[in-house]
């Protein structure tokens, strides 16, 4: 068996909203992966409100090194990794969607990336070369849309902002979760530009595998959801831009609650 690397302690943040049925199995494959990782873990769950049967679930199953955090209303993906992160314990704090789109054998792929670039973040990225992805062309086109958005009005040098898995040095959280304040939508992307704002400049992307077949995508849920997406990135910038809150000097003391 592989000797399990004693520097750098592994904190997985896995965010779960009505997933009853799959949860349980879906942890069960992560942990797998994690097993066989040559780092120290611990698997953090957190319930993004109390509407189904996945806490119970989680919790009946007595899985090993598996924390699992609920609240009772739903708040949101980027809420429930917030809460996570506060939690975490790990030198490195990786976020990863719970759905099983994104194969967590892209794990490893992170971590070694992380050591080798001594990155401060990286990103699971569709647009690299090495990934693999299939997911519909509709989602393919809005996902450009979004990134030359992103690109204009940030400027910043990520390709994929949105990919539910990243992974950030400890450090870099305990200086940008005080600032963040997307709960839903945007989440992902406010943290890499606050991050950038406050001078962590070490962000690299790295290969997934994802498969990804949204047959819903024109439901007005998802319509929903993408127009969000875009109002919360316009507040973000006006955020960064106008109100200066993601500055260095500036100490908004905002706590998760």
């Amino acid at each position: 068996m592989e000797t399990k690397n004693t520097a750098h302690f592994l904190s997985l943040i896995i965010p779960v909203y009505r997933q009853e049925k799959t949860i349980v199995h879906n942890i069960r494959q992560i942990k797998e992966v994690l097993d066989k990782i040559r780092y120290d873990h611990e698997i953090i769950v957190v319930i993004d409100g109390l509407v189904d049967n996945s806490y119970q679930k989680i919790k009946n199953a007595h899985l090993d090194k598996v924390k699992t955090i609920a609240y009772f209303k739903n708040q949101g993906k980027s809420h429930a990794i917030q809460i996570g992160m506060k939690s975490a314990i790990g030198d490195y704090v990786m976020f990863m969607d719970s759905g099983m789109e994104i194969d967590p054998n892209g794990i490893s792929m992170l971590l070694e990336h992380m050591e080798w670039y001594d990155a401060d973040i990286i990103v699971g990225s569709k647009r690299h070369l090495a990934s693999q992805v299939n997911y519909p062309f509709i989602r393919k086109i809005l996902s450009y849309g979004y990134y030359w958005f992103v690109k204009m009005l940030f400027g910043i040098r990520v390709h994929d902002t949105q990919a539910g898995i990243k992974i950030f040095r400890k450090k870099v959280l305990e200086k940008i979760l005080p600032r963040l304040v997307e709960k839903k939508f945007a989440g992902d992307l406010e943290m890499l530009v606050v991050s950038n704002n406050l001078g962590f400049k070490r962000i690299y992307e790295a290969p997934i595998k994802l498969n990804y077949q949204l047959s819903d995508i024109t439901s007005a849920a998802t319509l929903h959801s993408i127009s969000y997406i875009f109002i919360d990135t316009l507040a973000i910038w006006y955020r960064k831009n106008i109100l200066r809150y993601y500055d260095i000097s500036h100490h908004p003391g905002k706590k998760i609650n």
